[in-house]
């Protein structure tokens, strides 16, 4: 049988890691295993680096963390060298910046682009995992690292009549790679949760009609976006690696905001009004951190919230549209706060509509647009903003199966269970980067990314060092980590809300809070009292037999 250079049968690769997913965190973890001496293969579904980044291109996509703290902090020539145009970047700027990266770090060479994976079966004998692909290319390796990302499985609801619509369906969360021109055309909007509030802005600025659908209306706060200025540039500049100190080891969400010690309860009514008019005028998620109790208690959350639907009702000029806008069902911020540019001011314009379907649900697709209760519209284009299935998604649509055979997707069914988001007892040598059970959504995620990198590259060199050859977490440690999420999830707003950080927005998902939210900072010291105790609460092993008669071979 002819063999390729790596020693493994012609068809089939082997490597000390495969990587799934080169976005954000496959490309750092790809850099980072690869200065350690480690062979490593990414595997892409993707035509070109960037994971999220690279299939949300819909129309107003941005970021809604500062540029200046939403990009790696591992290299400080990079950081220095890269500048960013605007306080909030767009799409294809946050995609220039992936790919300047991939580049710069010469990383596209292990990089399999157009590689989806379809299945990965761990081998217990053998302590490898091998990963087969949908074309049938089989890769094998000891460790297996997903990063697919929180937010890259796209839903889309399973409507009757889709095949029937003779229009241009589109996903905010799968957008075409070529320009979209809604220019006079009639657009049906279905969502208005944070992909559907930028979208929908631009959509309205080119349609001839737009109608939106709306379910369940969302808080957004005004991002008050700018060009960036010198100044303030080089305000982070200049002092950026305190500032990354600071964002990683003192806040919860590893962004640094202007945070205040005091309760919204524990000063006056005007004083609170003031704080939040002034917040609201700076723009931007800094909202949240007017008074520090927010999400924590109702009372002091009822006074944010009273006034975020005032500013509603004084931006939308038609009551019932803006009383139809009014979030009345969940805790301010208890659903991912939205950061928006001028969509409440888009519903004054002549042609945008709201269609309430909570009232009337949509029924289904027709050949020329939607039934919604008894009446039929007629559009052009329908955009579907119905969001991902968060977290898990993107691990459930391959299957992978652990060390007796049972798949993840099965151990998963009651709600993810992880231990520290980072591995899942009954699946060895098998790490998940930004996982459920980590703070990944509730983060600057790029602050959470790195710091798994950083863990899960030293858990890697520990075990080279010390020979061994696997490692997983134990049953009582893991179960003992689901408590403590749910635990801290449920001494928050959080849970009150139907958010896909419960799961909420897929049918048959069990609803159960995935993010963790003590915090980035307890999280890492949690993380790093763990490696330095020895992997508290990890079996680790030595290599089998087969494995090093397999490298004794290679190396001979």
């Amino acid at each position: 049988m002819m063999k390729e250079a790596n020693g493994a049968p012609a068809g089939e690769s082997r490597f000390d890691v495969v990587i799934v997913g080169a976005g954000f965190s496959g490309l750092y973890m790809l850099h980072k295993l690869r200065g350690l001496g480690f062979s490593v293969r990414v595997c892409e579904a993707g035509s070109d680096v960037g994971g999220t980044w690279y299939w949300n291109r819909y129309p107003g996509a941005r970021c809604d963390v500062e540029s200046m703290q939403y990009s790696y902090s591992f290299d400080e020539a990079l950081q220095q060298d890269w500048r960013w145009s605007e306080r909030f970047a767009t799409q294809p700027e946050i995609l220039r910046y992936i790919e300047h990266v991939a580049d710069r770090f010469d990383l596209r060479r292990d990089i399999s682009l157009d590689t989806r994976i379809a299945t990965a079966v761990y081998d217990e004998a053998a302590a490898e995992w091998m990963l087969t692909t949908q074309t049938g290319a089989r890769i094998a390796a000891r460790f297996c690292i997903m990063a697919t990302g929180c937010l890259s499985a796209a839903r889309l609801p399973d409507f009757p009549g889709t095949a029937e619509y003779r229009g241009r369906i589109y996903h905010t969360g799968h957008w075409p790679h070529e320009a979209v021109d809604f220019s006079g055309l009639t657009v049906g909007v279905i969502g208005t949760g944070s992909s559907a509030i930028q979208a929908i802005p631009p959509i309205a600025a080119q349609a001839r009609q737009l109608t939106v659908f709306q379910r369940t209306p969302n808080f957004s706060v005004p991002a008050r976006n700018r060009a960036m200025t010198e100044t303030y540039e080089q305000s982070w500049k200049r002092d950026y690696p305190a500032l990354r100190r600071r964002a990683r080891e003192e806040t919860r969400s590893g962004t640094i905001y202007e945070f205040s010690d005091k309760g919204a309860l524990a000063v006056d009514a005007e004083t609170r009004r003031h704080e939040y008019e002034r917040r609201w005028q700076q723009g931007g998620a800094n909202f949240m951190h007017a008074y520090n109790d927010i999400l924590l208690d109702k009372t002091a959350n009822d006074t944010a919230a009273d006034f975020v639907r005032g500013k509603i009702r004084e931006t939308v000029a038609d009551p019932r549209t803006a009383e139809a806008l009014l979030p009345h069902d969940h805790p301010l911020g208890a659903k991912r706060i939205c950061v928006d540019t001028e969509y409440y001011e888009t519903f004054n314009r002549d042609n945008v509509a709201l269609v309430d379907v909570r009232r009337a649900p949509i029924e289904r697709l027709t050949e020329i647009g939607l039934r919604v209760g008894e009446r039929d519209f007629a559009f052009d284009a329908i955009v579907f903003a119905t969001g991902f299935d968060a977290m898990t998604g993107a691990l459930d649509a391959i299957t992978i199966s652990g060390r007796d055979g049972t798949t993840l997707k099965q151990a998963w069914s009651a709600g993810p269970r992880t231990y520290l988001g980072l591995m899942s007892a009954g699946f060895p040598n098998l790490f998940t980067v930004t996982g459920p059970g980590s703070p990944s959504v509730l983060s600057n995620v790029i602050v959470s990314i790195e710091q798994h990198v950083d863990w899960i590259a030293g858990c890697l060199v520990h075990l080279r060092r010390h020979g061994l050859g696997r490692i997983e977490p134990e049953q009582a440690a893991q179960d003992g980590w689901v408590a403590h999420v749910n635990e801290v999830a449920h001494r928050t707003l959080y849970p009150q809300a139907n958010s896909w950080y419960m799961g909420a927005n897929i049918p048959g998902k069990t609803r159960v809070f995935m993010p963790y939210i003590g915090g980035v900072n307890v999280y890492r010291q949690i993380c790093d009292e763990v490696a330095a105790e020895g992997y508290r609460g990890f079996r680790l092993a030595g290599a089998p037999t087969r494995q090093i008669e397999r490298e004794q071979r290679a190396a001979g």
